[in-house]
């Protein structure tokens, strides 16, 4: 009898399939099938684990929408399995941020986009105050509002200045010095802004980035991007071209 229970428990075993780890799917730059296997997931860390590999191939293919509405709604879900995990907050707002871009300024405030990205940072820094990630989005939202409003506008709806952000990401850094996609979307922020105003800043920040040793996929894509900003950094034209493409606008 025990040798035929064995026999059958392996039989499912073996008629069961293997589910494939969602964040060696993210590293590898497997984003679709990361996305899938996060997703089929009950767990909060793989529902982030989905939501960052949509935020990647919303990156890689941009600009995708339905990559990001995807993302916002795997975020969703994560936050609603562990409300208290910084990370499902974070993503959410970057998602919302990046659908922003695309929508356009106008349709964003109507969604109500700025407002709820702010609500969602706020609740993953109260959870976790030393979130890079949250930081980093924070500095991003704060600089964004300014681009897309201008100084005086930004404030006075909602607070946001350009001095915050670069606070917020100078935090950021000092928690994660070696991040390189973090020092590349500073560069993004501060290059969408002003490339001008704050070349030397972008430089440095894209410097940084380039000499940092990737990790993942997309930390080898977001350098390559980074590589491609310096080389034009001096055509200024070009840069802000790129930048453009690189922050998803379509």
């Amino acid at each position: 009898m025990k040798a035929l229970l064995a026999a059958i428990s392996l039989a499912i075993l073996a008629a069961a399939p293997l589910r494939a780890d969602p964040l060696a799917l993210y590293r590898a730059g497997d984003y679709e099938k990361a996305a899938a296997e996060g997703a089929r997931s009950s767990t909060a860390p793989d529902l982030v684990v989905a939501t960052r590999a949509m935020l990647a191939q919303s990156m890689v293919r941009s600009p995708c929408l339905d990559c990001l509405k995807r993302a916002a709604e795997l975020a969703r879900r994560a936050i609603a399995t562990a409300p208290g995990l910084a990370e499902g907050h974070v993503f959410l707002a970057v998602a919302l941020g990046y659908e922003a871009r695309i929508v356009g300024v106008m349709q964003a405030r109507r969604n109500g986009f700025p407002e709820e990205a702010k609500r969602e940072l706020d609740i993953a820094l109260k959870d976790d105050p030393s979130n890079p990630w949250g930081l980093a989005a924070l500095g991003g939202w704060n600089i964004e509002v300014v681009r897309g409003g201008g100084s005086v506008l930004a404030q006075w709806l909602y607070g946001a200045n350009v001095e915050a952000g670069r606070k917020e990401f100078a935090a950021a850094f000092k928690v994660a010095p070696d991040n390189l996609v973090l020092r590349y979307q500073y560069a993004l922020s501060l290059g969408g802004l002003d490339s001008q105003t704050y070349r030397e800043d972008v430089k440095d920040a894209l410097a940084s980035a380039i000499s940092g040793k990737p990790q993942t996929a997309y930390e080898i894509f977001a350098q390559g991007r980074a590589r491609e900003l310096l080389a034009a950094l001096d055509d200024r034209a070009k840069f802000e071209q790129l930048v453009r493409r690189d922050q998803g606008y379509p």
